[in-house]
């Protein structure tokens, strides 16, 4: 026959398993903010200040920004949390793009 100390590790296991199967579960993360463009199209024909990107971030619900001017290396992944603010050689907004 076997004794109540063999048993104790088995039953430890149990109860650490069955209170940690009741343990709440995290929340999901947040959904990615979705940029939206339109929203900034005030901004074309501006100079891309701190105050206009500012404003642009946060009219357009982006998380993130770039400002590409001529020749500025940009890498090509979508990210649906960002907007593109392209500037041309004068300094001036020509478009507001999401990605």
């Amino acid at each position: 026959m076997r004794s109540v100390k063999h048993l104790l590790p088995v039953a430890v296991a149990a109860a650490v398993l069955a209170v940690s199967a009741c343990a709440p579960m995290p929340p999901p993360p947040p959904p990615m903010a979705q940029c939206n463009a339109e929203a900034a199209r005030w901004a074309i024909g501006q100079a891309p200040d701190p105050d206009v990107v500012d404003r642009v971030v946060r009219d357009t619900g982006s998380r993130d920004v770039r400002v590409l001017h001529p020749g500025t290396p940009a890498t090509m992944d979508y990210r649906q949390d960002r907007v593109n603010i392209d500037v041309n050689e004068r300094g001036a907004i020509t478009g507001i793009r999401c990605g």
